[in-house]
């Protein structure tokens, strides 16, 4: 039997939940990451492209890295969220200098130069916030008719918040952007705090992923510890929520994820900037945003494929 590939492109701010996700797609041999984009959020976009760099280097992967900008697309500068994923986005641990390239071209050169090598068999998965996609749209405003899908880690359409009472993290940190892409055309999936916050794994988990895969499963072990204490001290839980590996999974097992469908837009400004919203608008295009999930299934695949993420590397080197 054939195995389905999915073709996609990572624009990501790892991040410790990023790291999980990045290191789940290179142990899925479903998924070809064509290349990863970075950006801003959980650390600086500098620190984001090194460590997209040394997670590729960790999976035996020569994956091309391509920066992305600095700032958000329209408001100034966040801080990066370090009390949630450390100084370095590895939590206690420090980051490793890699030896991997950097692509020479921007997050959006790349991956306009993607959307045409590739077409509609290429999915963007943005799992962090989403400048580099609407500077794309803007490089190159064909991209909804070129590429398949996009998949985003993103927004709180039904559901509070997590840095905001009514904004999501990634949103919140460039609300315009997000606007941009979700009036763009592009065909969106949302997979939001909706679902996610009800997608957890625990220390035991962690402790099961790093003894099936001491390199690779060790390495998210460790840093997981800084993210269960931070859902420990801030929110009072003994787990984390696997925000990033349910967008990777949304592309693998769709199966597991229940959408509704409604145009949706996003505040700019004020208290509620960041608000994602379902509205009936019929001069919008319509997206997609994840609804319902088997949590306890997500959960399982996850700590299986990432169990055995040490074995697929050495398959493959």
């Amino acid at each position: 039997m054939t195995i389905q590939t999915h073709k996609i492109i990572i624009d990501t701010d790892p991040g410790i939940d990023d790291a999980l996700a990045i290191q789940l797609a290179y142990a899925d041999p479903r998924i070809d990451i064509v290349g990863m984009t970075t950006i801003f959020g959980n650390v600086y976009t500098h620190q984001a492209t090194r460590n997209a760099r040394h997670l590729a280097e960790l999976a035996g992967h020569s994956t091309r890295v391509a920066e992305g900008v600095h700032k958000p697309y329209v408001q100034a500068p966040r801080e990066p969220s370090h009390y949630v994923h450390g100084k370095e986005g590895y939590g206690d641990l420090d980051a490793p200098t890699p030896n991997l390239p950097q692509d020479s071209r921007t997050a959006a050169e790349f991956i306009c130069a993607m959307a045409d090598e590739h077409g509609k068999s290429l999915t963007l998965c943005p799992i962090g916030p989403l400048a580099n996609i609407a500077h794309a749209l803007d490089l190159d405003p064909d991209l909804p008719n070129k590429i398949g899908s996009v998949v985003i880690m993103g927004g709180a359409v039904t559901v509070p918040g997590n840095v905001t009472s009514h904004a999501e993290a990634n949103i919140y940190n460039d609300p315009h952007a997000a606007e941009r892409v979700f009036s763009s055309g592009l065909d969106v999936r949302l997979v939001g705090l909706d679902i996610t916050s009800n997608i957890h794994c625990v220390a035991a988990d962690f402790d099961e992923i790093g003894a099936g895969s001491p390199e690779i499963g060790g390495f998210l072990h460790d840093i997981s510890e800084f993210y269960l204490r931070f859902y420990r001290e801030f929110a009072g839980s003994d787990h984390c929520c696997l925000h990033d590996p349910a967008a990777l999974m949304a592309i693998t097992d769709p199966d597991l994820f229940t959408y509704e469908e409604s145009p949706v837009t996003v505040l700019l400004e004020g208290e509620e900037a960041g608000n994602t919203n379902a509205v009936d608008d019929a001069s919008r295009p319509a997206i997609r945003f994840a609804t319902a999930c088997n949590e306890a299934e997500i959960r399982n695949r996850f700590i299986e494929r990432l169990r055995t993420a040490d074995a697929v590397k050495a398959a493959r080197t």
